[in-house]
């Protein structure tokens, strides 16, 4: 067991970064375990136009280099793997493991983020950031003119849709069901919009590259009959949901229906105590670059509000056996 840390930051992305850099320059000195595929969802996208300061626009990878580069500038220590186990307290010390090593932390920032649900079709891995994405709102302004569809029926398939039509020549939406779970003015929303169109009852078979390896069309089947039709679309976007990676935590910290972490009002704090949680892990709303930076700024602070208050002889027992007594 290494010596006690003050701050112990679980993921990176935009939120994990910043709480590092803000927590580093408060002179905590944090530690980030920021994962083997570190960076988050912003790894896997292409260019980037809507973030304060890029006036020219970034690619995401080096969006996230930068924010690791300038947290790192002030002195952020970071072990480039995965978090494999953690132990919390209500207060004390709290636990977390890389494998067979433990580190342990007066506070800990749980920075995990979100996946996109994906639909495990072929060439939907394949043709990501090539066509195929899961944000309009970040990738819309790439498909002026184009024809593209949008897959899912809840009300996220509709914000979708209506973005994209601002842009796109043509929007497709494509649900297995006639029926929609989109609210009933969401649906009424987007059936306004001239250039949406609804395809149903179809799924998505295959997404299909064209000779310059980009996304050309979409392969789909009929629900009920199993024909296959082929669309036409340089642009497909996956609007079926998020999946927050709180599997780590999901048996010491609460957690809504959908698996999101809870924080108290508007702050980052769960319900450990010492135990504070921010990005695409808490919000299942904006998910955006900005929003989850702004929670990791907010999360750093509530940390360092926290240690700066709280008595140094706290009862470091962690959960477990706080249960057992």
């Amino acid at each position: 067991m290494a010596d006690v840390e003050n701050v112990i930051i679980v993921g990176s992305g935009p939120a994990g970064y910043t709480a590092a850099l803000y927590t580093a320059r408060a002179d905590l000195r944090p530690l980030v375990i920021e994962g083997f595929a570190w960076g988050g969802l912003l790894q896997q996208t292409t260019e980037v136009e809507n973030y304060p300061g890029y006036r020219e626009g970034v690619m995401g990878p080096v969006m996230m280099q930068e924010f690791r580069d300038q947290a790192e500038r002030f002195g952020t220590r970071f072990i480039t793997d995965d978090a494999t186990r953690v132990e919390l307290s209500d207060g004390g010390l709290h636990t977390v493991w890389v494998g067979d090593d433990a580190f342990q932390a007066k506070a800990v920032v749980l920075a995990m983020g979100a996946q996109h649900k994906k639909l495990g079709k072929p060439g939907e891995d394949e043709l990501g950031g090539r066509g195929v994405s899961y944000c309009a709102t970040c990738d819309a302004a790439f498909f002026k003119e184009h024809e593209t569809v949008i897959v899912g029926g809840g009300d996220s398939a509709m914000e979708e849709a209506i973005f994209l039509a601002k842009f796109a020549g043509r929007v497709v939406i494509v649900n297995r069901r006639d029926e929609f779970r989109a609210s009933a003015i969401m649906l009424d929303r987007a059936r306004e919009q001239p250039n949406i169109e609804w395809l149903t009852p179809y799924v998505v078979d295959e997404f299909v590259a064209g000779e310059r390896g980009a996304l050309e069309k979409v392969r789909l089947q009929h629900v009920e009959s199993g024909e296959i039709i082929e669309h036409s679309a340089t642009g497909a976007f996956i609007a079926i949901g998020h999946e927050p990676q709180s599997e780590l935590v999901k048996d010491q910290v609460e957690l809504d229906d959908n698996g999101y972490v809870k924080v108290h009002g508007v702050s980052t704090r769960t319900n450990l105590r010492g135990v504070f949680a921010a990005g695409d892990l808490v919000d299942h709303t904006y998910r955006q670059a900005i929003t989850a930076a702004g929670s990791g700024c907010k999360a750093a602070l509530d940390a360092e509000w926290y240690l700066r208050d709280t008595p140094p002889n706290v009862d470091a027992r962690p959960v477990s056996e706080a249960i057992e007594a």
